[in-house]
């Protein structure tokens, strides 16, 4: 998976971390227009700190939607941060090899986003995995097989809410990577295994979810609280 090549991205806004990325173009976090519209964001207010019952609002147009997409893809890093940092008992290189490049991808992803949005992103957010037993492959493997398909479904129903075509352009490159690792999961889960009916729908396409769907599934995951109701609908 890995496809040999370092990129040089931030781990968190004081720590630097050296990455290979697989799936990831070496132009991935360094073309002009995302620069252009993190200092267009930037340049329109403050860090969002404001709640709504407890909750933080990703705000409104389409950096909520980003910042929604950002909230998820923070999730995921920390998930394979964690899962990579002690290997469930038994796993093999190649699963090892696979998870971190996994991770490697999820970190990509998340500043990413957290580079775009500038100033106007979320803070870092705190989840709970008390759930999961990183010990145990089968909780690893099945908690990251719904984190990935979650993931896919999240970024199919969010791509019609943006208007900007550069973010589109974007979080298509992004989606398919989710969905590259989604069976890759699924494989490593059981052998041949690279999608199912639970994904794809009755026109063979993987299926799509709103905000609101996505996050009735990923709240339990979220220590750092935030509401998707005022993102758009359309």
């Amino acid at each position: 998976m890995s496809s040999g090549e370092n990129f040089s991205v931030e781990k968190n806004e004081t720590e630097q971390q050296r990455i290979p990325l697989s799936f990831v173009r070496r132009d991935f976090l360094k073309f002009g227009g995302a620069a252009a519209a993190a200092i267009f964001f930037g340049s329109s207010g403050c860090k969002i700190h404001n709640k709504v019952a407890g909750r933080y609002n990703p705000g409104k147009g389409d950096f909520s939607v980003l910042n929604y997409a950002y909230a998820l893809e923070q999730m995921e890093a920390a998930f394979y941060e964690k899962a990579v940092s002690g290997f469930y008992t038994g796993a093999t290189e190649m699963e090892k090899d696979f998870l971190t490049d996994i991770r490697n991808d999820e970190i990509a992803h998340r500043e990413f986003f957290r580079n775009v949005l500038f100033l106007k992103k979320l803070p870092k957010l705190e989840f709970d995995f008390s759930s999961v037993n990183f010990n145990d492959r089968s909780s690893v493997l099945n908690t990251a097989k719904e984190l990935e398909d979650t993931g896919v479904s999240a970024y199919n129903g969010a791509g019609k809410l943006l208007d900007v075509r550069l973010f589109l352009k974007e979080a298509g490159k992004i989606v398919s990577v989710e969905a590259r690792h989604a069976a890759t999961i699924r494989n490593m889960i059981s052998y041949g295994d690279f999608a199912g009916d639970d994904v794809i729908d009755a026109d063979g396409l993987d299926v799509v979810q709103t905000p609101a769907q996505v996050l009735a599934k990923a709240d339990k995951y979220f220590k750092t609280k935030i509401t998707v109701q005022y993102l758009p609908t359309t």
